[in-house]
């Protein structure tokens, strides 16, 4: 998971919100070890703010798990983090964060982006659009990226006050410079080496408001005047980062996806933005995350398959020479899609990018026991056989191989389909569409196929007798 503060948040209050975590996920059995990295790492590798932390959960062995699942143990770890108050956080990979991160910037499933100019409109429209990604359901672990919150320190110059005692606003600037920020005095030499020696007050003297409205300046006259004197101090609230895309400000709003398809809630979520969120003009809306990489690949999947089953097709006739029988055995891609959708809605998955690819893996098997039942018929029909008898033997002959066929590609996806290992979510789908699918193309190719071969069959010899 990955803990967010307010951006004011000091060390020590980071590290004991983060110890509360640690303590809190350790109370669960299935957790071994809780590690957090708080703040930016030694080589700032990652964009990520001094406010936030990696909390890296390891497991123990899934046979002394007490939950059934990964998702039951996060929905129980997220109400056990809900009662921690002052901070955000998520669930996630720690490679599937950083993936995400590259390559669309969101850390989650999905995250919404609005694009403006005005900051405090832009957060006032993140939180309205957080309450209605919340109320979308499946909606888990929604948050608005901080961009505000950091403590500032203003300093207001009286140019009056300035005047009447004979300074400079560049004596004011500097003394706050180097008061607190430090300025370089001289440079330390060693070897080839040079090291600039920094000069600013003690850390009792800069610390404070208070502390900084005491620092001197020296006027003209020979006096000494205070930073109070001249000017007006105070702390105010600001933004601790302005996130920019393509040259534009936004605020990101990035949620989870719990107990349904991505696309499904990607598809609500954009339906309940664009009729309950009303955007001044100039300010717009982006969706990004996993569902941008879903989408991208669903567009390729739209071109794939229709190739796929149109090569397929080629082959067909190419095989038979006859169109008519190569339209007959690609009645198996429907058959194999009615098992896999079934199996997938029976065991409660969703039809997502990996169920899609065993659509495909399972297209190849179904037509090849069509293609055998079918090429074995005409063997016996050129045999003397009358279509009936060709139909009837040609489907017993077949029986075997046909379900020979069936079973050991089934066999083969079992482990797959009750897999709860890591990498489950994405072999279960996979695997139940390609068990499901071959079941139903199995029983509807020895039965239906055949029945559908006679009908077309018949129809084109009375054709040619009428003719």
């Amino acid at each position: 998971s990955q803990p967010r503060r307010i951006p004011s948040t000091s060390l020590p209050q980071g590290t004991a919100v983060s110890t509360d975590v640690e303590r809190t996920l350790l109370r669960f059995p299935e957790v071994r070890t809780v590690v957090t990295n708080l703040g930016r790492p030694q080589e700032a590798t990652e964009s990520m703010a001094l406010n936030q932390a990696d909390v890296y959960v390891l497991f123990n062995p899934r046979r002394e798990w007490q939950a059934r699942s990964l998702d039951d143990l996060i929905v129980r770890m997220d109400s056990a983090l809900s009662e921690i108050p002052g901070f955000d956080y998520e669930f996630s990979a720690p490679m599937r964060m950083r993936l995400d991160e590259v390559v669309s910037g969101v850390k989650t499933d999905l995250g919404v982006k609005i694009f403006g100019d005005s900051l405090p409109l832009l957060e006032a429209k993140a939180e309205a659009l957080k309450e209605i990604v919340a109320s979308v359901p499946g909606a888990e672990d929604v948050s608005v990226g901080v961009s505000a919150g950091a403590m500032l320190l203003e300093v207001d110059l009286d140019r009056t006050a300035i005047a009447r005692y004979g300074l400079s606003v560049a004596d004011v600037q500097e003394a706050v410079e180097m008061g607190v920020r430090g300025m370089p005095a001289s440079q330390v030499v060693i070897g080839r080496r040079r090291y600039p020696i920094m000069v600013r007050l003690d850390a009792p003297f800069r610390s404070t408001p208070e502390a900084v409205a005491q620092i001197l300046l020296r006027t003209p006259a020979g006096g000494t005047v205070t930073l109070s004197q001249v000017t007006r101090i105070r702390t105010v609230e600001g933004p601790e980062v302005i996130n920019h895309e393509g040259s534009q400000r936004f605020v990101l709003v990035q949620a989870n996806v719990r107990s349904r398809d991505l696309g499904g809630f990607a598809a609500d979520v954009e339906r309940a933005v664009r009729t309950r969120l009303t955007l001044p003009s100039g300010y717009y809306v982006t969706y990004g995350g996993q569902f941008e990489s879903q989408q991208r690949a669903t567009r390729r999947l739209g071109v794939i398959v229709p190739a796929v089953l149109l090569l397929i097709g080629g082959l067909l006739y190419a095989s038979f020479g006859v169109l008519r029988h190569a339209l007959v055995v690609m009645l198996n891609v429907p058959f194999a899609l009615v098992g896999g959708v079934a199996a997938l809605w029976v065991r409660g998955l969703h039809l997502n990018l990996s169920a899609a690819v065993g659509m495909i893996a399972v297209f190849g098997v179904a037509i090849l026991n069509g293609l055998v039942l079918v090429s074995y018929v005409n063997q016996l029909r050129a045999a003397g056989h009358s279509l009936g008898e060709a139909i009837r033997d040609g489907a017993m002959v077949r029986l075997r191989p046909v379900l020979a066929t069936a079973t050991v590609a089934s066999m083969g996806f079992l482990p797959m389909a009750i897999s709860t290992s890591a990498g489950a979510e994405v072999q279960r789908p996979l695997a139940t569409v390609v068990i499901g699918g071959l079941v139903s193309s199995t029983l509807l190719t020895l039965v239906v196929l055949p029945t559908v071969y006679a009908w077309v069959e018949r129809r084109r010899m009375r054709l040619a007798e009428s003719a």
